[in-house]
């Protein structure tokens, strides 16, 4: 299999600032403009992966400041000639929407486009799709892979059929930490009593690492994530929920009849900068874990849908899909207002339970499941479009016409996308 290799990369003027799509919605970190960032060190490092055909680098930057990012991102591609690199901006965007409203699906500019996790994912689905990728391989600016068979690793299984003739569609490994370590850090204090998510989360892990290579998974990196075309042409992720886009997209698979499988020698190292502070993050997981019960909920009312109870996760992320999360959320927020020298961000995230996060779950919880009877059509009308495909090439070309970078050779792009697929194998996995 040949995957595209999707990067994000996320620029502002300043650190963590947050998406223009709404206040929940804060990245983790942001590079600021003037500010080098991680995505030369991870280039770098893909550079000396096998394998590597072509690479998508999508630029969500601050509103008001995309042409100098995309400049800036654009001169950071040029350093690594080796690397068949297609630089994704709001320029390329247009040009899909455009596309879009030829093909009578509307702009999608919520769902599908440079702002928002999700929506930036679906993105790289939809580029994919046209360029008639068998794969995508996403990982983050923020990453380094010393492995240089991590590709193949990546597509170990992928497309193959388990021992009982199950689909493999969707796999994810895990991440190192400068320490090498796969553990979750966060601290076992008794502020935490009512919220061990590192805890529970390590528990799971270490299961995982010393089972078969690859098992059902309860976790997903979306940073060292590999999806089959048969199943993203299948299922977007989903544009509403806040963050943890990565570990919904596993529940969406589930209830719709498929999984995510975890891969426990498949693995890079995850290298963040300080993001935003510790409060700020837990008041954006009180908009994911309210919204992810939510709509969890709505999905057991759907005749079409699998049920997926939270005992079928435990250890983790099961006790956060349990009714009472509500209650949890302002244990833990008070015990935080008390133990922790950042208490103040906790007392304001504790107000925010009974009424904006609330509202923003019950508002949005039916939305994801109304845009999934569209994204298959989506699919369908893009698969391998000439027009969009040549017009997205030739707005890449045009980059080096302005003496910015050497655009990627269009033959490896070529090669990469008409490679056939493997032939099916059944393997020794856990079911």
């Amino acid at each position: 299999m040949n995957p595209l290799v999707v990067i994000p990369t996320y620029i502002s003027l300043r650190h963590s600032v947050p998406s223009d799509r709404n206040d929940a919605v804060v990245y983790d970190h942001t590079t600021p403009l003037m500010s080098e960032g991680e995505l030369p060190r991870c280039l770098k490092s893909l550079n000396r992966v096998r394998g590597v055909g072509a690479v998508a680098v999508l630029v969500a930057a601050e509103r008001g400041i995309e042409q100098q990012a995309a400049e800036k991102v654009r001169e950071i591609a040029s350093r690594f000639p080796l690397l068949s690199i297609m630089v994704v901006t709001a320029g390329e965007l247009d040009i899909v929407r455009r596309r879009f409203e030829q093909l009578r699906l509307g702009r999608l500019e919520f769902e599908i486009g440079l702002s928002g996790y999700s929506a930036i994912r679906n993105l790289g689905l939809v580029l994919a799709n046209i360029l008639g990728f068998d794969s995508i391989v996403f990982i983050d600016d923020d990453e380094v892979i010393d492995d240089a068979s991590f590709l193949e690793k990546g597509m170990y299984g992928l497309g193959k059929l388990t021992r009982r003739g199950i689909p493999i569609l969707a796999k994810s490994g895990y991440y190192l930490n400068a320490e090498g370590n796969c553990h979750s850090l966060s601290q076992d204090k008794w502020y935490n009593r009512y919220w061990n998510q590192g805890r529970a989360f390590n528990q799971w892990i270490d299961q995982a690492l010393a089972g078969p290579r690859l098992s059902r998974s309860n976790h997903v990196c979306g940073g060292c994530l590999a999806l089959h075309k048969e199943a993203f042409k299948r299922l977007s992720f989903d544009p509403w929920i806040p963050r943890g886009e990565d570990l919904d997209y596993l529940l969406n698979l589930r209830m719709y009849g498929s999984d995510i499988w975890f891969d426990n020698k498949w693995c890079l190292r995850h290298l963040p900068p300080k993001g935003i502070s510790e409060g700020r993050r837990f008041r954006q997981d009180i908009f994911r874990w309210l919204y992810e019960f939510r709509k969890m909920e709505y999905s057991r009312t759907q005749i079409d849908l699998q049920q997926v109870k939270p005992s079928s996760l435990e250890p983790y992320p099961g006790p956060f899909l349990q009714p009472g999360i509500e209650k949890r959320i302002r244990k833990t927020a008070k015990l935080r207002s008390i133990g922790r020298p950042d208490g103040k961000e906790y007392r304001k995230a504790a107000k925010v339970v009974a009424a904006e996060a609330s509202e923003y779950a019950r508002r949005n919880c039916t939305r994801y499941f109304e845009f999934q009877y569209v994204w298959p059509e989506i699919m369908v009308r893009t698969e391998g479009d000439s027009i969009l495909r040549n017009a997205l090439l030739r707005s890449v070309v045009r980059c080096s016409e302005e003496g910015v970078i050497e655009p990627p050779a269009e033959q490896m792009m070529t090669a990469s996308i008409d490679a056939g697929l493997t032939k099916e194998v059944r393997l020794n996995v856990s079911e």
